[in-house]
């Protein structure tokens, strides 16, 4: 169902059932997936790759050019994952040849007015808020909630069911399970309801507090804290995927 003001690419690949509002503008280089709803006034440009399922609202605007002056025009993708809705104004840029494409995975929900940048990659069951927005080659673990108004600066890794308060500013990584807020940021704790909601088991968040509390909460810097709880023994899984993040982090982790 294609309305008649649309402006659609006959290049563009449509499937079965996609529904394309008044006055959508689709390009040549665009493939939606079966069952997609692109509302009025949306801006699907060359690179969009919309799910299955997805719902884009007026107004916002998949695979515009990246905002990175090293961008030459190069080929690269924007790709909406199944079921994902982006609200209104909100703005997805494609990849650069860093990567090759923005990402955002499946059962999203990108709020109004919100920008995922180039080579950005959000996970599943993510929400960002109103306004929030990402600078390039941020990465958003699954299943990570991010207020209002949420600044995340290039390069900045967001681990899994992660609760980022409104209107905070991440500059370092930000590992799994936090709860965020304060300006300047810092961690106050875990998303214990979040988990709750999720479900783990009141043992598991029992150890994964235990953690928090030895590492960022207590006297000790974080790699004291690392020593210190693994002198108490073999980390649950949930755990060790916490200090496998924080290993690797290039940015350090937040405390």
């Amino acid at each position: 169902m294609i309305h008649s003001t649309a402006v659609v690419s006959h290049k563009a690949k449509i499937g079965n059932s996609v529904k394309i509002g008044p006055f959508a503008v689709v390009e040549d280089d665009v493939e939606i997936a079966e069952g997609a709803d692109i509302r009025t006034h949306a801006v699907l440009c060359n690179g969009s790759r919309i799910g299955s399922d997805a719902v884009i609202f007026p107004n916002a605007v998949i695979g515009a050019e990246p905002q990175d002056l090293k961008y030459k025009g190069e080929p690269t993708l924007a790709i909406i994952g199944d079921r994902t809705v982006v609200r209104e104004c909100a703005t997805v840029n494609r990849g650069t040849t860093f990567s090759g494409e923005a990402r955002v995975g499946n059962d999203c929900l990108i709020m109004a007015y919100s920008h995922v940048a180039h080579d950005c990659v959000v996970g599943n069951n993510v929400i960002l808020s109103n306004g929030t927005q990402l600078a390039g080659h941020v990465s958003i673990d699954d299943w990570a909630i991010l207020g209002g108004m949420v600044k995340v600066v290039q390069f900045c890794r967001i681990g899994k069911h992660v609760m980022l308060g409104a209107d905070v500013k991440i500059t370092k990584d930000v590992p799994h399970y936090s709860l965020v807020g304060r300006e300047p940021a810092q961690i106050e704790g875990i998303n214990k309801i979040g988990l709750r909601r999720r479900g783990f088991t009141n043992e598991t968040i029992a150890e994964i507090e235990k953690f928090f509390d030895m590492v960022f909460l207590g006297k000790y810097n974080t790699t004291e804290g690392i020593a210190e709880f693994l002198q108490l023994g073999t980390p649950i899984v949930e755990v060790q995927e916490i200090i496998d993040f924080i290993r690797s982090s290039k940015k350090g982790a937040l405390r």
